[in-house]
């Protein structure tokens, strides 16, 4: 079984002013004549974690990470309420993956991505195919407005007692309506006691999403009140506009994928995110492969597992592991 590499500090980083007056953050890890490889966090609006340095072999990779829009390092915070979220878009992200491309001087990259990272790394190589060499994607999801009413309305039969709380955290009136959108509102209320009440609302939902495999522990980014503020008021701004992506945008595109090569990790047990859209996807994309980890949820630890034999693979140090098979 592959393991995660050690931990790794970064051997440069810095601010990319792009526009209107974000700066993102960026770092560099590995080996600087190395690979090229783009890690995409999850989110939208978590911002990159330590732990994603180490899905790479460090000297194999020159591993580059960057916080989005509104997210970790980068400026301005989502987590200020006063900060306008109508510059940060799908687009916008694109825009910013090609420009620390620029930047960092990198003709062509692997892209990794997880969560809503496979969405935005799909939607950029699908817009950019020639800048990317291989991709590797784990827990695929392609923030579809029928993804989006699975994950805040569907999967609630799965935790009715988690998700009648959460309907309960809007008015009345608007209980029966698109839950999404009305935590996006009180996000935006003027009192910032119904603010901070609705991002908790928001976070304890999506801790009770993946509590079979944390076990029922909170994630502790979520103590943290301008985190919490800043995920959630990103997380109800994208889905509420369905990313900005056409129905059925990914799929229908993935002939642009048609030069790189894919694999697609998810568990069969994600109850966010149905193994289903991977499916689909993987039979859409020619060079994909789908490797189905048994037992595993949207978060599992197993899913870094076939990550790293994914990431070593590309850089010729194992070969395919048995688990990984073309989809017929």
């Amino acid at each position: 079984m592959v393991s995660a590499y050690p931990h790794l500090e970064p051997y440069a980083s810095g601010m990319l002013d792009v526009a209107a007056g974000h700066s993102l953050y960026w770092e560099t890890c590995g080996n600087p004549r190395g690979k090229p490889a783009l890690v995409l966090h999850g989110g939208p609006g978590s911002g990159c974690t330590p732990g994603m340095r180490c899905l790479f072999d460090p000297a194999s990779y020159r591993v580059v990470l960057f916080d989005q829009r509104g997210a970790g390092r980068s400026t301005p915070h989502a987590g200020d309420p006063s900060v306008d979220l109508s510059s940060n878009t799908t687009d916008h992200l694109i825009d910013d993956v090609e420009r620390l491309r620029t930047h960092l001087g990198i003709e062509r990259w692997m892209v990794f991505g997880r969560s809503w990272g496979t969405t935005l790394g799909l939607a950029y190589a699908e817009r950019h195919p020639r800048r990317v060499s291989e991709m590797v994607l784990a827990a695929v999801s392609l923030t579809q407005r029928a993804d989006i009413d699975w994950l805040y309305h569907g999967v609630g039969r799965y935790f009715p007692a988690e998700w009648e709380r959460f309907r309960n955290g809007v008015p009345g009136e608007v209980r029966e309506g698109d839950l999404v959108d009305a935590y996006a509102r009180l996000l935006a209320h003027p009192d910032p006691e119904v603010r901070d009440r609705a991002a908790r609302h928001w976070c304890d939902w999506e801790d009770a999403i993946v509590a079979g495999e944390s076990g029922g522990v909170p994630n502790p980014r979520y103590a943290d009140a301008r985190f919490r503020m800043g995920f959630a008021r990103t997380v109800t701004h994208y889905f509420r506009h369905a990313a900005w992506l056409g129905e059925g945008q990914l799929l229908d595109e993935a002939g642009r994928l048609a030069e790189i090569p894919g694999v697609l990790i998810h568990g069969r047990l994600d109850l966010g995110s149905p193994l289903q859209w991977a499916w689909e996807l993987a039979r859409a994309w020619s060079q994909s492969e789908l490797v189905v980890v048994e037992g595993s949820g949207h978060t599992s630890g197993a899913l870094d597992l076939e990550v790293v034999a994914a990431t070593d693979r590309f850089a010729g140090i194992r070969p395919v592991t048995s688990r990984t098979r073309p989809v017929t």
